[in-house]
């Protein structure tokens, strides 16, 4: 999500705007920072969205608006962890190249069918929502099911479908981190996918100093 504050005729006793999407490239971002009068720009956007992240820089140094990163923190392997790093969704699928193993896929849904080059594998999936068309998988099974999860429950799952290798993306947080204390515990190597490379651009882990960032401390509809 692209959150924008700063809205110099706006008193900042009123509620902050959002808007989620649909600007139209660097240009079209560019011309709605100017046409709004937006002074703050924070990128809030998903690890792995760097387009629309380097969109945001660019469209920020074009308008002269302010502009900070708030993206979650890194997965750090931990004692105990097989982690295998690869670069992209590509490298992904390369490293599953060899023999038939039972693979969980925890990627969500966008990337998915990307793995049907590698149809030798039994994948587990698991999706917030059941599709309305079936994954392009030949040999897959699905679990719809919403988190938070536990390193309890995801060993449960992992154990029941007989996973011996997980892929995953280096989103970081602690909404999806079960699945690696999961894989630690029960030996498991991890494919890891690492996050694109960011743009050149101030960047904070933490809420509450994009809030001291934004002079917004006392406004939580920031």
């Amino acid at each position: 999500m692209l959150s924008y504050a700063g809205r110099t005729e706006q008193p900042r006793a009123q509620p902050v705007p959002v808007r989620v999407g649909g600007f139209g490239g660097v240009a079209g971002l560019a011309d709605y920072l100017r046409a709004e009068r937006v002074t703050h720009l924070v990128d809030a956007t998903h690890p792995f969205a760097a387009t629309m992240s380097h969109h945001a820089v660019a469209a920020a140094r074009i308008a002269g608006v302010a502009h900070i990163m708030l993206t979650r923190p890194e997965w750090q392997a931990q004692p105990g962890d097989r982690w295998r790093h690869v670069g992209d969704i590509e490298g992904a699928v390369a490293a599953l190249a060899g023999e038939a193993r039972r693979v969980m896929l925890a990627l969500g849904r966008m990337h998915v069918d990307a793995f049907s080059a590698q149809p030798q594998h039994h994948y587990l999936l698991r999706f917030v929502d059941r599709p309305a068309v079936a994954p392009g998988l030949p040999d897959h099974a699905l679990v719809v099911d919403r988190g938070p999860f536990t390193v309890a429950g995801d060993r449960a799952l992992m154990e029941a479908h007989g996973v011996d290798l997980v892929v995953c993306k280096n989103a970081g947080g602690a909404g999806a981190e079960a699945k690696l204390g999961a894989a630690r515990a029960l030996g498991l190597p991890v494919i890891m996918i690492d996050r694109p490379a960011r743009p050149d651009a101030l960047v904070t882990h933490d809420v509450q100093e994009a809030l001291r960032w934004l002079g917004h401390c006392d406004q939580r509809g920031v």
